[in-house]
């Protein structure tokens, strides 16, 4: 079927009633737990991951991609009214958007917000509509060396590039492959890392690492360092809504803000910080009222919201398409449909075609509802902010005690869910980076998978991965990934120092 006739199936799907409400739950509590600091949509998603274990899984999805989609839209309220970025995608809506509401026009900066991600949701969806059939005719052309290749390339990405420190990326990397590890070989039937404890024949269930890592090890952190810190909310004064000059100023920065997300987002190593930076450079380069810049410039919301919001539909599409997750909410994504025997990638296309535009049409529902949802009840999303963190945080550890012991009412599980909450302690303390622990621990055993298929078909010929076109390319891009930065910034470092005008010559 045509990609229209696919979607208008999915409209079907996603307009059902069942799937209607759980996708207006989604969006509901993805806003609130964007709004929340601290609280951001991969550790909800894995909290919910073991009360949806048993939901039919087109609904849960509808039910996850609703709440990712909600929390970017409620990020912006934490940044604008309390100047705490939920995550560092919102840094640059912080830095503006704050400044505009101490001058008391917090209502023009929450409403370009809310637009902005309205916009740029619809066309970024759009665009993942149009992209994603594409990617799937690319993606049926893989064998295993070019699923190999690419697997490699997202573990690169994710690792070494977007942390602040590529060591630490990799230690995180290792530690999630490590992990990934344990249990029976899926070839030879032979324990692996067991210890020889039983309940480890079976590996580690990603859901009590993911739970583990950002709502035992985030509550650990938060009650030790962030509990004696008073935030400041700044109060909304006068009319939510936009002037003229208001609409003027935001309606380019949100088409250029999602021409410049959308393809960020959908390449492994794109993420969404780097676009949101990208656009705020832009808008302050190509505004008419460059003094506002630093004071609480409109434009400086407008764009990088809208960048976010369009990156955040990008990622979708090697999420979808190659099952490949660029970022930690992605990973956890990934996670649910492995929970229910999915494996995202072109054969879900083919096999599973209305959960895949089911998923996608739900997407532009959301939009609707979160664009109805977040202006008009402005007013309850800031009460939100007005929560002890005590108690916020108390919630959240009760509920993962819950959820893991739920899964196989085994205390070994909740043993085993505060070890790793202690290690997502420490990991947060030193500020290495939790996603690439949950990319190796899920993309682990696949790309063992697929090396040793490669291998064996080659003959042992490791060259096979140097000799297929795709997958030298895939790899060229790798190499290119980890080289190429640091030659730039090891050529900035040698670089003489220019000397001052006027200095005499020696």
């Amino acid at each position: 079927m045509d990609t229209f006739t696919a979607l208008m199936s999915g409209f079907a799907i996603a307009l059902s009633v069942q799937n209607l409400l759980l996708g207006a739950l989604g969006v509901t509590l993805g806003t609130a737990i964007g709004v929340l600091p601290g609280v951001g949509p991969a550790l909800t998603i894995a909290l919910l991951l073991p009360a949806t274990a048993n939901f039919e899984p087109t609904g849960a999805l509808i039910l996850f991609a609703g709440i990712y989609y909600g929390a970017m839209y409620g990020g912006s309220t934490t940044s604008i009214l309390l100047n705490t970025p939920g995550e560092s995608a919102t840094i640059i809506t912080a830095m503006e958007g704050n400044l505009m509401a101490k001058r008391g026009r917090a209502g023009p900066a929450l409403a370009t917000a809310a637009i902005g991600s309205f916009v740029a949701g619809t066309l970024a969806t759009i665009m993942l509509t149009i992209a994603a059939p594409a990617m799937v005719e690319v993606a049926l052309k893989f064998g295993p060396a070019e699923y190999f290749a690419v697997m490699v390339l997202a573990f690169v990405t994710v690792s070494a590039v977007l942390g602040n420190s590529p060591a630490r990326g990799l230690a995180s990397l290792f530690f999630g492959l490590a992990l990934g590890l344990i249990g029976l070989d899926s070839q030879s039937g032979q324990p692996r890392l067991t210890l020889g404890i039983p309940e480890l024949l079976d590996g580690i269930d990603i859901v009590i690492v993911a739970v583990g890592l950002f709502a035992v090890g985030e509550t650990l952190y938060v009650a030790t360092y962030l509990n004696r810190i008073a935030d400041k909310i700044e109060s909304v004064k006068g009319s939510v809504w936009m002037s003229k000059s208001d609409w003027a100023r935001s309606w380019k920065p949100w088409l250029r803000g999602t021409a410049i997300g959308f393809p960020f987002g959908a390449m492994p190593a794109g993420g969404s910080e780097i676009p949101t930076f990208l656009s705020y450079a832009a808008e302050k380069k190509l505004t008419q009222h460059p003094e506002e810049f630093g004071k609480g410039a409109i434009e400086g919301v407008a764009g990088p919201e809208a960048a976010n919001n369009a990156a955040a539909a990008g990622m979708l599409v090697p999420l979808l398409t190659l099952g490949l997750p660029t970022g930690a909410t992605a990973a956890i994504m990934l996670s649910a449909f492995q929970q229910y025997g999915l494996q995202p990638g072109p054969l879900l296309f083919a096999s599973e075609p209305q959960l895949v535009w089911g998923l996608i049409a739900s997407l532009y529902v959301g939009n609707v509802l979160l664009l109805i949802l977040n202006l008009p009840m402005v007013g309850l999303w800031v009460k939100l902010l007005s929560i002890p963190r005590p108690l916020l945080y108390a919630g959240i550890l009760v509920f993962a005690t819950m959820g893991a012991y739920g899964l196989r009412n085994s205390w070994f599980d909740l043993a085993l869910l505060y070890g790793i909450g202690l290690v997502g302690f420490a990991m947060r303390r030193y500020d290495i980076p939790v996603a690439p622990t949950i990319v190796g621990l899920i993309l682990g055993p696949l790309a063992e998978t697929q090396l040793r298929r490669a291998l064996a078909i080659s003959q042992g010929d490791a060259t096979v991965f140097l000799t297929q076109p795709i997958s030298a390319t895939v790899l060229a891009i790798t190499a290119a990934v980890l080289i190429v930065p640091r030659l730039l910034k090891r050529r900035r470092a040698l670089a003489p120092t220019p000397l001052p005008k006027g200095t005499p010559w020696k």
